[in-house]
């Protein structure tokens, strides 16, 4: 009897510093069927950067700052290892290994996409005389790639609508839960604590988080969680808004279990969004979401009054935070069994290891 070789994967990140990208990849790289796959993590950063644990799985740290440096050894990694699959994990990275892939006829490219691209471009910060070459190379990149995951619905919607691209390819592949995250447990909290983790960029909509909290009517204290280059904006309003003496603010923390724990709502300000962890994290301890009705995951993982409220506007917001923080009796159980059912890791992985399996046993 001949014994079938493991699938070959090699997965492709710029750092393993904290990030969604690098949290559900390498999730996935070491959660894959070791009988009939072989996980391979490249990392075009560096090794002490790294908050991800890499237990288990071969990792090759790159040292270089950004992926187009790392280009030339990532080239020759390939053509050394003869992956059978090669996978990207945001929109530059899947824009350089397109570019590679007619060089590699064998292999199989996937990339897996990160925002709802439409929307994400009002918020575009790249100097304007990079953005012309810029879009040169995103128009067609995705025609090179074998598969392109999305990780919702609404990604993968906008992705069809903007690209000619050939349904076969496009794939819809939510985000896994951490596996590490357990049900909160303690008192409730005299001064109700509100949470916020996130990039502080336009996009995530902190400023109008903040027109909110001013008004509301409940003593609070607000946990913002993240770095970016709009902190000083958004402390500036914080401080004009004279809600600024109510916020505890924490660049980067190991300890998001902790923090979620602690608060009794998770608030979202976001105009898009990708698939939000953090946000999904807060369900997984049994902490509940108010989050705008913004395209992309939340979507998805949001059921109205069992594990918090998706609003359409500032007031029907503010009514709804008012009412879960004075009046709502929500269940931590019911919070976590919401999402557990539809974003275990297994669940998530499995749908990976059924693509890469069709991929390569395409005729």
């Amino acid at each position: 009897m001949v014994t079938q070789k493991p699938i070959k994967v090699l997965f492709v990140l710029p750092s393993l510093k904290a990030g969604g990208a690098e949290r559900v990849i390498s999730t996935i790289a070491r959660g894959m069927d070791k009988e009939k796959f072989k996980s391979i993590l490249v990392i075009a950063g560096y090794k002490e950067d790294a908050v991800y644990s890499t237990e288990g799985i071969e990792t090759i740290f790159l040292g270089k700052a950004r992926v187009l440096k790392a280009t030339p050894l990532l080239l020759k990694l390939i053509f050394t290892k003869r992956p059978d699959i090669v996978v990207g994990s945001i929109s530059h990275v899947n824009i350089v290994l397109a570019g590679m892939s007619i060089l590699f006829p064998r292999t199989k490219f996937v990339g897996r996409e990160a925002s709802v691209g439409s929307i994400m471009k009002q918020f575009n910060t790249i100097p304007k005389k990079r953005i012309s070459f810029i879009r040169t190379l995103l128009r067609n990149y995705h025609k090179k790639l074998d598969a392109i995951i999305c990780q919702s619905l609404d990604m993968a919607k906008d992705f069809s609508a903007t690209y000619a691209i050939n349904q076969e390819k496009l794939h819809v592949i939510n985000n896994p839960i951490s596996n590490n995250l357990t049900l909160k447990k303690g008192a409730k909290n005299a001064t109700k604590k509100i949470i916020t983790i996130g990039r502080l960029s336009k996009e995530k909509g902190h400023e109008r988080l903040l027109y909110i909290l001013e008004k509301l009517l409940i003593p609070y204290e607000y946990l913002i969680i993240g770095d970016g280059n709009e902190k000083k904006t958004i402390f500036n309003l914080a401080e004009k808004l004279r809600v600024k003496r109510n916020i505890k603010y924490i660049p980067y923390t190991s300890e998001i279990q902790k923090y979620l724990s602690e608060s009794d709502v998770f608030i979202q300000g976001s105009f898009v969004e990708g698939f939000p962890n953090a946000l999904l994290e807060s369900c997984v301890v049994g902490t509940p979401v108010i989050a705008f009705n913004a395209p992309g995951g939340t979507r998805e993982i949001i059921e109205n009054d069992i594990n918090g409220y998706l609003v359409d506007s500032s007031e029907e917001f503010l009514e709804k935070l008012q009412y879960s923080l004075s009046k709502k009796e929500w269940k931590s159980e019911i919070i976590r069994d919401s999402v557990i059912k539809k974003f275990i890791s297994k669940e998530i992985i499995n749908k990976y290891e059924t693509i890469f399996t069709k991929l390569i046993h395409k005729n």
